[in-house]
């Protein structure tokens, strides 16, 4: 029984900034990896960062320097910070509970609802 709540997606205009927050309500949170994925029309799903539980972090090329991934254990809510934001960002993103293999590949498990997010003037 594992629930992913997404909020903060929304509107906004190219070079802004959007802070998504994901809200977990299975126990032992601290112990999984959380990231998040999106998907844009036409594009294969990207996983775009994820979020070890000793707090180690990772990010697909195409958000480094712009993007940052964060957790609140005690909260139990993984935030995806998104700054300097271009019209290729434009998609839906998923927050995913998952796990984290000796090689560093993150493995997906669970998943939210998705919430959009859409970079325009």
């Amino acid at each position: 029984q594992v629930q992913l709540v997404e909020s903060g997606g929304g509107l906004v205009q190219p070079g802004g900034s959007l802070r998504l927050s994901c809200a977990a309500s299975r126990t032992g949170f601290s112990i999984y990896s959380m990231g998040w994925y999106r998907q844009a029309p036409g594009k294969q799903r990207e996983l775009v960062a994820f979020i070890t539980g000793t707090f180690r972090t990772n990010y697909a090329d195409s958000v480094k320097g712009r993007f940052t991934i964060s957790r609140d254990n005690a909260e139990k809510t993984v935030y995806l910070q998104m700054n300097s934001l271009k019209p290729e960002d434009t998609a839906v993103y998923y927050c995913n509970q998952g796990t984290t293999n000796s090689d560093n590949h993150y493995t997906p498990h669970y998943w939210g609802q998705g919430t959009q997010v859409t970079v325009s003037s």
